[in-house]
């Protein structure tokens, strides 16, 4: 018997692409195998930490908690990961399997998927890694050839599973001990929390805050036209002795708050004559780093509105699918230093591309040409890199991408060919006019030399402004006040939170005090993407348009969290600590069991502020509701519980049914005395209804039953599990009701998107994996169970979709059968 190699991947499309890069091997069920190896796979994560006493009627009880394991036990996922774990385990256990190579994605969860198959099985074979930096055949070689040893890899693996324990104990002990304290009057009010999720809420709900109690200032510009030479130029009046106040951060030097100042300064200079001068400068504007993942999730979400999600998704269909990017998540924008000859590869095949899309080719030509191509620390830097380098393009050119994976693809390239190109160069000329000692300013600056820009179809600029020379006569042609107001700080959305997270909450611009920040930062990133799905799941957050806004659910565990100063939860900066000292882990520099100790007493203050705090209501941001007391016409003021008037007895619990009502819906049933239909209710038996909501004579809320109950039964979704992005908004998920795929937002009164397709077409079932393929590849596979209403025939085909969510059929001669 011929002694083998298991290698095990973490998805079947990777264990099929080693198997044609290794080369001869023959399909069985569901593994490969040849003379030497055997390749199977799993689907992800097949295995999760058992959570003790989930609850089926009832709640959860604060004296349960902490709960606190000595071991972490091990069960499968569902049905299907443990059938895949059994047949799995079959091969592990063959007695001609000698050696297992872990072949799951290169990078902590990877790490994890592995480790837990092998602590399940108990097997002892000795082991070996497999890390690939890219899917091509020669990087899936060139990796085979250096595996890594097991004992490498223990840090790793320690990170992960530290990662992941903390996440249990925190989520566990935190999320019972909340829901706990929210479902003491009645009910069971699930209220999740997260080590990571949590104080990323916070961040998104302390813009909210700052929004919703922000007041205008007003404030005055003064703007002038002057004339030189026939010539007429236009400048701001500025402050020259302007400082920053930290108590008046709306302050700046253009800003002018006393409309008296603003008179007497257009007195003193309205047709009068002065100097101006022009100062010239040459700025030097370098191309940007090249792609780490939350980069490129920043700018796909600032260029095409792309979630983190979607951008990733894309990303890893590139990279494991079409093979022509690098392993995506990377948090660094670097690469190896002895990687200019797989550059110079990457450069040389796309002077030789067939296709020249966007007309690229030139550009690669031109730096092999000019010799750009070298040994740059802003590009090359070992010290830079941990596991993985930067997102760049592969050796290997695409063919049929879709449209989305060709933008995220075409991002990538030109961020990739941009960076060999020099500088950029601006002319930038400050003219500086001086009325009667008033100071008015303006600066222009034109492009020079494009440099890198040339990349991205930007030439250089001739200067059509007339130059000055110093204290040249120029006069006040016009002079007018500007009325303006400060505006609210803006929304967060996908970009900006990424950036956000990623220096854990604190404002920086600075590229090098940020990428000092990376390890302090919220989650990873190949896990932000999650976590803002996350909120967006649990009803902390919803999307409007690009924009992401927090609801009364969130409100409501923040006011919660800061009342009970629970500051594990609440402190971006802390949770940034804990990610540093995973990375402290993963390097070697950390014991994991110090790690864990710090986690478990942090779980156990949390359930120890929860039980002690014995107060009636929670301080925080409570609002005055806009509509009068239906009763008596008082005013009705939230609390931490319940919104109620002041002068009498009537009140709103904010809970209802395990679902929260907002602030606008309670505005509504204050105004109109019913509200709905409203999904997201659970009965006693934790099943979800929808139904309307009124308020009876003597103001007591009830449910109406009978309003729009076929609407209720159509839309009630039944599994909100994505299967893909909505094609008609493209910012929301595509999830299952009764009868049909939806986008989650149809029949959400408040931002609706009314994409829906039938479960069943013409007779034909159109199954969950089907819709997946439609909404990821633009169409299903081949579907033979159509009947015609016409002909009453059968017929195969297969279906498409267009940017508009339109179904459509496609036909040729070989899939219709008229017989």
């Amino acid at each position: 018997m011929n002694n083998k190699t298991l290698i095990i991947a973490e998805k079947p499309s990777v264990a099929n692409d080693i198997s044609k890069a290794l080369g001869k091997f023959t399909k069985k069920n569901d593994f490969f195998e040849n003379e030497c190896y055997v390749i199977t796979s799993s689907i992800g994560h097949l295995l999760t930490l058992i959570a003790p006493n989930e609850p089926k009627k009832g709640k959860w009880n604060l004296n349960n908690l902490p709960v606190i394991p000595d071991i972490f036990e091990l069960s499968p996922t569902d049905k299907k990961c443990a059938e895949k774990l059994k047949n799995i385990i079959k091969i592990i256990k063959r007695k001609d399997i000698d050696t297992i190579i872990n072949a799951c994605d290169a990078g902590r969860e990877g790490e994890l998927i592995f480790k837990y198959i092998i602590q399940y099985s108990k097997s002892k074979k000795p082991i070996k890694r497999l890390w690939l930096q890219s899917m091509t055949k020669t990087a899936i070689c060139d990796a085979f050839n250096n595996l890594r040893d097991n004992e490498q890899m223990k840090s790793l693996e320690d990170a992960a599973r530290s990662r992941a324990e903390a996440d249990w104990l925190i989520g566990i002990n935190g999320t019972r001990a909340i829901t706990a304290f929210n479902s003491l009057e009645g009910g069971f009010y699930k209220t999740t929390v997260g080590r990571v999720q949590t104080p990323t809420l916070y961040i998104v709900e302390n813009r909210e805050n700052k929004i919703r109690n922000f007041k205008a200032k007003e404030f005055w510009e003064i703007h002038a036209k002057f004339i030189f030479n026939d010539i007429y130029y236009q400048a701001k009046w500025i402050d020259i002795n302007f400082k920053k106040d930290k108590n008046f951060p709306e302050k700046n030097e253009s800003r002018i708050w006393s409309l008296d100042k603003v008179n007497s300064i257009i007195e003193s200079c309205q047709k009068k004559e002065g100097t101006a001068k022009d100062e010239i400068k040459i700025s030097n504007q370098s191309a940007p780093l090249l792609f780490d993942l939350t980069s490129l999730q920043r700018e796909a979400n600032n260029k095409f509105g792309f979630s983190a999600k979607t951008t990733l998704s894309l990303a890893q269909n590139l990279y494991e699918k079409h093979k022509c990017l690098t392993y995506p998540r990377t948090d660094s924008k670097y690469l190896p230093e002895d990687y200019l000859t797989n550059v110079y590869d990457t450069l040389n095949n796309i002077t030789k591309s067939e296709t020249d899309i966007d007309n690229i080719k030139k550009y690669a030509s031109k730096i092999i040409q000019k010799k750009w191509l070298c040994l740059n620390k802003k590009i090359f830097d070992n010290k830079k890199i941990s596991d993985h380098f930067a997102i760049i393009p592969t050796p290997q050119l695409p063919n049929n991408l879709n449209e989305l994976e060709y933008k995220i693809y075409n991002l990538v390239l030109k961020r990739f060919l941009a960076i060999f190109f020099p500088a950029a160069e601006y002319e930038i000329v400050t003219r500086t006019t001086n009325i009667n000692s008033n100071i008015f300013i303006n600066e222009y600056k034109v492009l020079k030399y494009s440099g890198w820009l040339e990349v991205y179809n930007k030439t250089n600029e001739n200067n059509i402004f007339p130059k000055i020379k110093n204290n040249d006569v120029v006069k006040v042609d016009k002079i007018e006040k500007i009325n303006e107001f400060t505006k609210p700080p803006a929304h967060y959305n996908e970009a900006t939170l990424l950036s956000t997270m990623e220096v854990a909450g604190k404002l920086i611009e600075d590229d090098e005090l940020r990428e000092a920040m990376i390890n302090r930062g919220l989650g990873t990133p190949a896990t932000r993407a999650f976590i803002i799905e996350g909120l967006i799941k649990e009803n902390y957050i919803r999307r409007e348009n690009k924009d992401l806004i927090t609801t009364a659910k969130a409100r409501q565990l923040v006011n919660l969290l800061s009342g009970l100063n629970i500051k594990e939860l609440t402190s971006p900066e802390l949770t940034g600590e804990w990610e540093y000292k995973l990375k402290q882990i993963e390097q070697g520099n950390l014991n994991r069991y110090q790690f864990m100790s710090e986690i478990v007493t942090m779980s156990k203050n949390i359930v120890q502020i929860t039980k002690e705090y014995k107060n009636d209501t929670v301080p925080g941001n409570y609002v005055t509701l806009k509509h009068s007391c239906i009763l008596c016409n008082g005013i009705v003021k939230e609390n931490y519980r319940k919104y109620a008037c002041i002068n009498c007895n009537f009140y709103i619990n904010k809970y209802l049914a395990s679902r929260m009502l907002d602030i606008i819906e309670i505005e509504e049933l204050l105004k109109n005395k019913q509200i709905g239909p409203l999904s997201g209710f659970l009965s006693k038996s934790l099943k979800p209804f929808s139904a309307s909501l009124k308020i009876n004579d003597e103001g007591k809320l009830e449910f109406d039953f009978h309003k729009n109950e076929k609407h209720c039964e159509n839309f009630e979704i039944i599994n909100d599990i994505s299967l893909g992005n909505c094609p008609i908004c493209k910012l929301h998920n595509v999830v299952e009701s009764k009868n049909y795929y939806i986008c989650e937002k149809n029949g959400n009164f408040e931002n609706n998107c009314n994409f829906l397709c039938s479960k069943k077409i013409l007779n034909q079932i159109i199954s969950r994996d089907q819709m997946n393929k439609l909404l990821n590849n633009g169409k299903t596979d081949l579907l033979e169970n159509f009947i015609s209403i016409r002909t009453k025939r059968k017929f195969k085909a297969i279906i498409s979709i267009d940017s508009k969510g339109k179904i459509k059929f496609i036909f040729n001669k070989n899939n219709v059968n008229n017989k």
